[in-house]
């Protein structure tokens, strides 16, 4: 059991969208306290990519949400230090579609030539986007959240009930897959995903295909490395979290065919994570459990990142409005 301390809202989970929630409601004047079984540094978040772009997820709510992280992440210094860069580079896709309005009513939005484009796309658009180094920018969100007054405190394990929470206020589910377990909600699952980082060589563009689902394509510099991937399949437990040397050796193939620089950059890291899908969109929503009122903010899929901002003001609204 946690030890009471009298916050007015207990967020659970110390993933991206856990530190981003609980960072909003602090500065905005509200005592918190973060509970997780796991701290930052080991949470699925950790193992993303990531860039900003709404992606892998199907939500009316999701062009305010993603606009609202836009602007946060416009607010942090340019150089990186919080582990966001702004970074120009190209999407592509190998079908004939139009680009997605997000990316058209970026500002430095333009259709690529022919000449511009690799192999195998038919269509690619230049832009720039935040490329987010996710162990350097939660280590920011930790930093942020300890000023406010607020650290997290890890339990001893997952949590099996909202009832073993004997702190007082209303309970923010930002328990990601967890939440499966925790609430009972099955339409949520997983996908997994890998990518490899990898020294860099030179490489200040980034490049990702438009793909979904099953073999993805897109390397994100980060100052002195370069996160390549990727894959989004459904996950099977039976293999677990391990690397799988076939699937790097296509990551790496498929990123080299777009810039040959990467081709024989030395390997840093390998990381295999699970995104949190839920087929019927995003759940953020209040709930009566038990006499307990939780606000639920889980479900992003590959989106969490960029949806960060705006669902953690969703929430704050949420909260001031019970």
């Amino acid at each position: 059991m946690v030890a009471t301390s009298g916050p007015e809202a207990v967020v659970i989970g110390a993933g991206v969208s856990g530190l981003t929630t609980a960072v909003r409601l602090a500065e905005a004047g509200i005592r918190v306290q973060v509970i997780a079984a796991r701290p930052p540094s080991r949470t699925t978040s950790a193992l993303a990519g990531a860039s900003w772009g709404p992606y892998m997820v199907v939500d009316q709510r999701v062009p305010r949400w993603s606009d609202t992280t836009l602007g946060e992440f416009a607010r942090l210094p340019a150089d990186g230090s919080c582990g966001v860069r702004f970074v120009r580079g190209i999407e592509a896709s190998p079908d004939a579609v139009d680009p997605p309005d997000w990316a058209t009513a970026l500002r430095d939005y333009r259709l690529c030539d022919s000449s511009e484009l690799p192999e195998r796309f038919q269509v690619g658009w230049w832009h720039t986007i935040p490329l987010i180094d996710m162990p350097v920018y939660l280590g920011y969100l930790t930093g942020r959240l300890e000023r406010a007054g607020v650290a997290v405190r890890q339990l001893a394990g997952p949590l099996r009930s909202f009832g073993e929470v004997d702190l007082p206020g209303v309970l923010i589910n930002c328990t990601g897959l967890g939440a499966r377990e925790l609430t009972g909600d099955h339409q949520l699952t997983a996908s997994r995903g890998q990518l490899v980082v990898v020294d860099n060589p030179g490489v200040d563009w980034f490049f990702q295909d438009d793909a979904e689902a099953g073999d993805l394509t897109y390397f994100l510099p980060h100052g002195d490395h370069v996160v390549l991937g990727g894959i989004s399949v459904p996950h099977d437990p039976a293999h677990g979290l391990e690397p799988d040397p076939d699937v790097e050796k296509g990551i790496i193939e498929r990123c080299a065919a777009i810039e040959p620089r990467l081709a024989g950059a030395r390997v840093r890291e390998r990381r295999v994570g699970l995104r949190p899908n839920r087929a019927p969109g995003i759940r953020l929503e209040p709930e009566l459990i038990e006499g307990r009122m939780v606000i639920h903010n889980y479900g992003h899929s590959g989106c969490g990142v960029t949806l960060s901002w705006g669902c953690a003001e969703e929430v704050l609204s949420l909260l001031r409005g019970l």
